[in-house]
């Protein structure tokens, strides 16, 4: 029984307190007593919902064989991803630099005592599939290599961290210009269905941070081509299965291009950032359907994702055809909702009330005595400042209540003060010294996100921000005047800028 996690918060953790795998909780024991018995760590990064991470815990961590021999052989931690958001982000880095492209949920990293990664994994069958080792194998093997050539697993650890972690990271920089515009709308032609809508072929993801900067590039230069695009998009997403009609809200993803066979997972942040660029669409056009369609999520995600006071982190349909519900409380998603809400207020007054109210029951929960919380007992990361500094200035806009600015100002000092380095801006403050990036992955990164909400302040009052917003374009110019589609939050930013500099 995995006694370690019984005072654990997570309910993802508590999944597994009577597993017969030694689990233990990410933290000094575990890492200490990897070094004291000088045995491998296997690291094990899932969340409640995830289909491949309960498949893993009722297949893989359910064969008496595998729990064996992780138990006689490894220290075993467990984190939850939505918790402890920084160690997800950490080591997808690390599976992306080994394997040469990115992961989903769950991650499995085998590593030194010393915590020197040397294999990724993210599901891992009991049996072999075709050419790849069952997990039974996998341990065998990784067990005789750590016993017979330490060494090479030392030193291939060491390099990923170098590759991590470098000495000198050479900046590439190119002057900002508004050719980006340019760009922004070639790119998106290229990548366009113009069948479907979206992006690419399947699976198909709603990426609402594009949609945003196509949006944003068709204000700027009237090019209806643009418009298209993205009224294109959120038609066929709204009308196809992965909306669900019944229950409301949309799902994660669809496994095909027509938008109608979905992975029946809704999330808190995809529906509030939904929810915004169908308000935005609908403000723009004046058509009822994207009106219609924004309230129906937000009714959704009221009624069916919150409690009375705040919003949840996932619902999922298991296998099974059983209904499961996350009910963790996330800062950032949190201010994610509250940011649509006071949008969604602006066109209907109904939703005034429920966002003020749920933006005082999050400071109340989660900013206590000047300290800002990721979770109930995990410390804020950059993403909840970010965030929760959005929702606030959205509070300010709407209300005209001057305390909201001033606290919004004062969480984007904390996060320069705690976060912000000559451009570079650090995702958390804990040991990894994990640095964030402006690619938009699940949602807008937390890096942009914070940057944005810079230049929005910046507009309001007198401040130094300019020069940190500057500094940081500057130190991706590279990336975004050359594939501004791959970070369009921070491409957002720039066109802003630019806009501003006209």
């Amino acid at each position: 029984m995995s006694s370690m996690l019984k005072t654990e918060h997570s309910s993802y953790l508590k999944e597994y307190i009577n597993s017969e795998v030694n689990w233990y909780p990410w933290g000094k024991e575990a890492f200490e007593k990897a070094k004291r018995e000088k045995k491998a760590i296997f690291l094990s990064i899932g969340y409640s919902g995830s289909q491949w991470c309960e498949m893993m815990k009722s297949e893989s961590f359910n064969q008496p064989s595998i729990i064996k021999l992780l138990n006689q052989n490894f220290i075993n931690i467990k984190v939850d991803k939505d918790e402890r958001t920084d160690i997800d982000k950490y080591y997808k880095n690390v599976y992306k630099l080994m394997n040469g492209q990115r992961c989903g949920s769950p991650i499995s990293i085998f590593m030194t005592e010393n915590a020197e990664p040397f294999y990724t994994a993210t599901y891992i069958a009991p049996l072999p599939q075709g050419n790849v080792l069952g997990f039974e194998e996998l341990l065998i093997t990784v067990v005789e290599k750590y016993r017979n050539d330490k060494i090479t697993m030392v030193q291939k650890g060491k390099e990923i961290l170098s590759y991590i972690h470098p000495n000198e990271e050479k900046i590439e920089a190119t002057r900002l210009n508004i050719d980006i515009l340019n760009t922004i709308k070639l790119q998106t032609l290229e990548v366009l269905d113009k069948e479907d809508g979206g992006f690419g072929q399947a699976p198909k993801f709603p990426h609402t941070s594009t949609l945003n900067l196509i949006l944003d590039a068709y204000e700027m230069t009237k090019d209806k081509e643009l418009l298209k695009a993205v009224l294109l998009t959120l038609k066929k997403m709204a009308v196809g299965k992965f909306h669900d009609k019944l229950n409301g809200g949309f799902y994660r993803y669809c496994n095909d291009k027509a938008w109608n066979i979905p992975r029946f997972e809704k999330t808190a942040y995809d529906n509030a950032h939904l929810s915004a660029i169908y308000l935005r669409a609908y403000q723009i056009t004046g058509d009822d359907f994207y009106k219609t369609t924004a309230f129906k999520t937000i009714d959704f995600m009221l009624n069916q994702m919150s409690t009375d006071r705040l919003f949840y982190a996932n619902s999922v349909t298991k296998n099974d055809g059983s209904d499961f519900t996350d009910t963790k409380i996330i800062t950032s998603w949190n201010a994610m909702m509250i940011d649509t809400l006071f949008k969604a207020s602006l066109i209907d007054k109904k939703y005034y009330d429920r966002a003020v109210y749920t933006l005082e029951t999050l400071l109340e929960q989660r900013f206590i005595n000047g300290q800002l919380f990721h979770t109930q007992n995990i410390e804020a990361f950059l993403e909840d400042y970010a965030y929760l500094g959005t929702a606030l200035l959205s509070a300010y806009r709407v209300t005209e209540q001057e305390e909201y600015f001033i606290l919004a100002e004062t969480l984007s000092n904390r996060a320069i003060e705690q976060f912000y380095q000559y451009g570079k801006w650090k995702f958390s403050n804990d040991g990894l010294s994990l640095y964030d990036d402006i690619y938009d992955t699940l949602y807008p990164s937390a890096m942009s996100t914070m940057v944005a909400l810079l230049h929005d302040i910046s507009f309001l009052i007198e401040s130094d921000y300019n020069q940190l917003v500057f500094k940081t374009l500057e130190m991706n110019s590279y990336e975004l005047m050359r594939h501004p589609l791959s970070s369009p939050r921070m491409a957002q930013v720039l066109l802003r800028h630019l806009k501003k500099m006209i």
